[in-house]
């Protein structure tokens, strides 16, 4: 049944009544304030978002984070998250994620966070040219064109085995490998022009994503119960 509802969804953008919401519980992420306005998230956040993932069946599924943090081990005991993000990873490996908070809309595709299996192939791909130079030459354009480059971590020093002055070094020392636009709120993003930015900077990163799926692939080791947590039902 939820697949079905999903699929008739038709997305018809964000508003200001999204951002206000974010907006909001920044000044008061409490419990008593997000029991009292969960009808705003669910209206203004959720649905929009779900709706907003039905445009790209071919990636999914997507899985939407759940919206409360686990504070258990967490220095920063604010209990809800100030963003909704939602994550999506085709066969090939690359992954697709698309956010919404009140700083605006934050589009990326790539590979985050790698299993050490797959750091292992990442760190060797790069070592080696021509692969590693073509790597470098995609991830230069696409910081030159307006994109974030990161990952869930780096290393301050060069991996063991590899040399300092590498000439990709800076890449060698990533665990992960993600390219990221931001974008404001603007009155677009209350249009279905934002599907198509959505999707424009997926494209834009497809290149990034082949040499990754090439080069890299999913993990074969078992997956992290802990990350796996981290998402809800759609």
């Amino acid at each position: 049944m939820a697949g079905r509802t999903i699929a008739m969804m038709s997305f018809h953008g964000f508003t200001d009544e999204t951002f206000r919401f974010y907006e909001e519980l920044a000044v008061d992420n409490t419990r008593a304030f997000w029991t009292a306005n969960k009808h705003r998230y669910e209206t203004h956040v959720r649905t929009p978002m779900l709706a907003l993932l039905a445009e790209f069946p071919e990636l999914g599924p997507f899985h939407l984070f759940r919206p409360h943090r686990d504070v258990r081990f967490a220095a920063d005991k604010t209990p809800y998250k100030d963003h909704q993000g939602a994550y999506a990873e085709t066969e090939g490996g690359a992954g697709h994620y698309v956010q919404i908070s009140a700083g605006g809309l934050m589009v990326g595709a790539g590979y985050y966070q790698m299993a050490s299996d797959q750091l292992a192939r990442f760190r060797s791909a790069v070592d080696h040219a021509p692969s590693g130079m073509v790597v470098a030459g995609l991830a230069h354009e696409l910081a030159r064109s307006g994109f974030q480059l990161g990952a869930i971590d780096e290393l301050k020093t060069a991996p063991r085995g590899y040399p300092r002055d590498h000439p990709r070094i800076e890449l060698l020392r990533r665990k992960g490998l993600i390219a990221t636009r931001l974008f404001p709120p603007a009155g677009w993003m209350a249009t279905r022009t934002l599907v198509r930015r959505v999707s424009e900077t997926w494209l834009a990163v497809a290149e990034l994503d082949a040499w990754l799926d090439d080069h890299v692939g999913p993990s074969t080791l078992p997956p992290d119960e802990g990350e796996l947590a981290r998402f809800g039902p759609l």
